[in-house]
């Protein structure tokens, strides 16, 4: 039996980079996969990507309204029957120093990584107790959190407080069998990283023991380990996946 069969995860921030290769990752490990994202048009095109006929679907979602969050795991139950993994993974940056960081990129920022997670693990947790769930709740956090990053006040204050929820939600949902989880990836090879000017992208390969840069697949690997029960008895736990950078 493959790790997730017969059962249905949740992805935030599903249609690209580390959510659309998770996504891909749970399927291939036996899960339905309910993909939520704020751009419609991206949400098609990784459905076409996936090409998982109907064990999979999309949901539009803002992680920063409670209804569309609501609304996101409802449909996995609706159409799946259960939930049993959550992925808050969307996110976004607004980068600049914090004395030129405009207040409302700041806000925004802490909104979707932040407001956006705690938004995911209350309305998966309520399902999963609901329907009596021994779930999976994994947040996509960063090394940013750990470290802190100059020119990400924002980015790596929400990352931050993404570890301080993971733990708090850990110790309250333990009793209830739900598991609460964080990963912690370094630089990995996504759009936005590939933006970054060949000079930064140096100076940053040069911090990373292995010598390169992550793939969005070996994230959702350790994702899909979270998410299954070869993680069982880890909650609370945070898994740093950057080639031994800021060890």
């Amino acid at each position: 039996m493959r790790l997730l069969e017969n059962k249905t995860s949740v992805i935030t921030g599903g249609a690209g980079g580390i959510g659309l290769a998770s996504a891909r990752a749970l399927a291939q490990a036996g899960s339905s996969i309910v993909i939520g994202d704020k751009d419609h048009g991206r949400l098609d095109l990784a459905l076409e990507e996936l090409d998982l006929g109907d064990s999979c679907i999309g949901v539009q979602c803002d992680v920063t309204s409670s209804s569309d969050v609501t609304h996101l795991v409802n449909a996995a139950v609706s159409k799946f029957g259960s939930l049993d993994v959550m992925v808050n993974n969307a996110g976004f940056t607004r980068d600049a120093t914090m004395r030129k960081m405009r207040e409302e990129d700041f806000d925004s920022v802490l909104g979707v990584h932040l407001k956006g997670a705690w938004l995911g693990t209350r309305a998966a947790a309520d399902v999963m107790r609901t329907e009596g769930t021994a779930g999976s709740i994994v947040n996509v956090s960063s090394i940013s959190g750990k470290v802190g990053m100059a020119g990400q006040t924002n980015y790596s204050a929400a990352k931050a407080g993404m570890i301080g929820l993971t733990k708090a939600a850990a110790k309250e949902l333990g009793f209830a069998g739900i598991r609460v989880n964080a990963v912690q990836p370094g630089i990995v090879r996504t759009e936005l990283v590939e933006s970054l000017k060949p000079e930064v992208l140096s100076a940053k390969l040069a911090e990373i023991p292995m010598k390169r840069f992550g793939e969005p697949a070996e994230v959702a690997q350790v994702i899909l380990f979270l998410a299954s029960g070869m993680s069982s008895y880890m909650t609370g736990s945070v898994l740093e996946i950057t080639g031994g950078r800021h060890i």
